[in-house]
């Protein structure tokens, strides 16, 4: 069997009645034939919709093909007693260019009695957002199941959420069970489970070219809505340059943000036992592993598998990558 090496992917594009153009024009990516697009997943495991590698000779193969042959190798050892030839974590770029409805995710023991997969626990590092882009994150004051279905009822939901200003770079962590929504001008990146599991609960109206709106599922979302109200909902992080520095970490991943400009950063993942996923979102760099070097730019997505376990990244000007792993 041939030795692993940091893998590139083909995106997988989907067409969303609210995207736009932003994940062609910032982010560099050519998603013809659609017209538009609201997502791109950059690395995934879903059934239907798996990553494929683009380079070196594993091109061609799928995402979990390569799980069933090289195991611990690509994903490490714990992970994969954990999770098996499924890939634990789905990342995507997402184009908002109108309202997403308002909806919400189960967590993994709703999901497990119900027999749909995973739950879906998230993270939002934003990319750029318009001057007045909001999203949604939780409710805005504290309200039970019972004044939750009157405002459902009335159609005024959006009335009872909480509203948040958005800026690039601002990082917002989604647990399974929050509700909430992107707005029109945001740009993100979206690490997440393995999951696709949605439930919508208000779709602002919208109706397609006959007049139906899409599905709602009101019913499946009551179990795993959370009313609790947070103090804060986006996340403080120290925005410095030429450092890694954490966004979030839960059971389900771990997200660093890498900034660089000038220096050559050397990383050690030998003591995390994990893949290392890395998503450029701005700039370019050269990374190197075991003397081959390998080129990220923009919105780029590269694997390292675990059992590489030093690399070396060089940016080439200002750049910055998101660091992603179990």
């Amino acid at each position: 069997m041939s030795e692993l090496y940091p893998l590139k992917f083909k995106p997988v594009f989907k067409d969303k009645i609210w995207g736009g153009e932003k994940i062609r024009s910032v982010m560099d990516l050519n998603f013809d034939p659609l017209e538009n697009c609201g997502e791109a997943w950059m690395l995934s495991g879903v059934d239907g919709d798996p990553s494929v590698v683009s380079n070196g000779f594993l091109a061609g193969n799928e995402l979990n093909e390569l799980l069933e042959v090289y195991m611990y190798d690509l994903v490490g050892e714990e992970v994969y007693e954990a999770f098996g030839n499924e890939f634990p974590v789905l990342i995507k770029l997402i184009d908002a260019n109108d309202w997403l409805s308002i909806q919400v995710h189960p967590d993994d023991e709703l999901a497990a009695r119900r027999k749909i997969g995973r739950g879906k626990t998230e993270m939002w590092y934003v990319l750029g957002a318009d001057k007045e882009s909001q999203l949604i994150s939780g409710f805005s004051s504290k309200i039970d199941k019972e004044q939750y279905l009157e405002h459902l009822r009335k159609g005024n939901l959006q009335h009872i959420m909480n509203h948040e200003n958005v800026e690039k770079g601002d990082v917002y962590f989604m647990p399974a069970g929050r509700v909430h929504a992107l707005g029109p001008g945001i740009l993100l990146a979206e690490i997440q489970e393995t999951s696709d599991t949605t439930y919508r609960i208000y779709d602002w109206g919208r109706t397609d070219d006959d007049g139906k709106g899409r599905e709602l599922h009101l019913d499946e979302a009551m179990d795993a809505i959370d009313f609790e109200v947070q103090e804060k909902y986006k996340t403080d992080y120290p925005r410095k340059e030429e450092k890694t520095v954490g966004l979030a970490s839960c059971e389900h991943f771990t997200t660093n943000l890498i900034s660089m400009e000038k220096h050559a950063l050397e990383k050690d993942y030998s003591v995390i036992d994990s893949f290392v996923a890395l998503l450029c979102t701005k700039g370019k760099a050269i990374i190197q592993s075991r003397g081959e070097r390998y080129n990220i730019d923009t919105g780029e997505l590269i694997l390292i598998p675990a059992i590489l376990e030093k690399i070396l990244i060089s940016p080439l000007g200002k750049t910055e990558i998101l660091e992603v792993y179990m």
